[in-house]
């Protein structure tokens, strides 16, 4: 039966007093509509800028030959393998290896020497590199600046081995610093024999080769910090020290808090070239750490499947790491890498 005009909306009602009668579309077709669109501008976006495209497909394929496609072996983790056979492993054995690591005292014992050396690395190292961009963007002789810049990155250039050598010279019983010490008329220290010197040498180490390389990215931070805010705080009264705190460190904290998180997830990594060629078996109670575990266990031992369980619980502890200060940085300062 159909509907008298006091009984229809006025909308149609005004349509079909203007002679519309075309049907219209309904609701449940803007989304279909909207997603063609964004096809379409994929598509011509692609057709425009093929050539800057195809740039990312060398680092895609090189992510997926060495970065994705090894995570494949971690199956091992679950099988029993033996040299010469299958790279699948020859028998299922579950979980045996993942509870020999959790009942073995030694991989505890090596797990809190890295978490030791990851934090020390992290809670000294960290903030350096940011004290540092601080000074040298107060500094306003440009020669004297560049020149500072220069000693400080030298040392990131610096191959592993080139650093533990001179690391080797210069705490040897007749190194440099030794004779420093005898010179005031203290003892030789075997610094390198000792395991409660070695903490202090590798973050010592660490410190001093990367805290000029992280600086770069803090000073490019810092160029965009927007200069009417530092007026803005000087007709306020503000010092530098103000300025530094209020203005300063909130403009370049998207880049804090993204490095943070990054050496979150790379916490449990303690390099494994400059460990093992700085510990010996005198030091291996506070020098010897997951990387080095793993080199000993399976390629020394030739334990593959136990090193590769202990492998994969290395990278979900990272993973976890990872995902867990992003949420916290996410939700408590509103920065976050996704």
């Amino acid at each position: 039966m159909p509907l008298t005009q006091d009984e229809q909306s006025p909308r149609s009602v005004e349509r079909e007093a203007n002679g519309d009668t075309a049907p219209r579309s309904t609701p449940t077709t803007a989304p279909t509509v909207r997603r063609r669109k964004q096809r379409q501008t994929w598509r011509q976006a692609f057709r425009r800028d093929w050539q800057l495209y195809s740039l990312a497909l060398l680092p895609l394929i090189f992510f997926a030959i060495f970065k994705y496609g090894p995570m494949v072996g971690n199956i091992i983790a679950f099988r029993r393998f033996r040299p010469g056979g299958s790279i699948f492993g020859d028998e299922w054995v579950g979980l045996r290896y993942i509870e020999m690591f959790i009942n073995d005292p030694t991989f505890w014992q090596v797990f809190a020497n890295t978490a030791i050396l990851g934090g020390l690395t992290l809670v000294i190292g960290f903030p350096l590199p940011i004290v540092l961009a601080l000074m040298l963007n107060e500094v306003r002789k440009k020669h004297f600046k560049k020149v500072v810049q220069s000693i400080s990155y030298l040392p990131h250039f610096l191959s592993v081995v080139i650093v533990v050598g001179m690391l080797m010279q210069l705490l040897s019983l007749q190194g440099t610093v030794n004779q420093i010490i005898e010179s005031f008329g203290g003892e030789g220290i075997p610094f390198l024999q000792r395991p409660e010197w070695f903490r202090t040498v590798y973050v010592g180490s660490e410190i001093w080769q990367t805290v000029g390389w992280g600086t770069i990215l803090y000073l490019a931070a810092l160029t965009t910090v927007d200069d009417s805010l530092y007026e803005a705080s000087k007709i306020d009264g503000a010092g530098r020290w103000r300025q530094t705190w209020h203005v300063t460190l909130p403009g370049i904290r998207p880049m804090m808090i993204t490095l943070l998180i990054l050496n979150i997830g790379m916490f449990l990594n303690v390099g494994f070239e400059k460990v093992l060629l700085l510990y010996n078996p005198l030091t291996y109670e506070t020098a010897d750490v997951i990387s080095t575990y793993l080199y000993r266990v399976g390629l020394v031992s030739n334990n593959l499947s136990y090193a590769a369980a202990i492998g994969l619980f290395q990278a979900l502890i990272g993973l976890v790491m990872v995902l867990s200060a992003n949420l916290l940085s996410r939700r408590m300062v509103g920065t976050s890498l996704w």
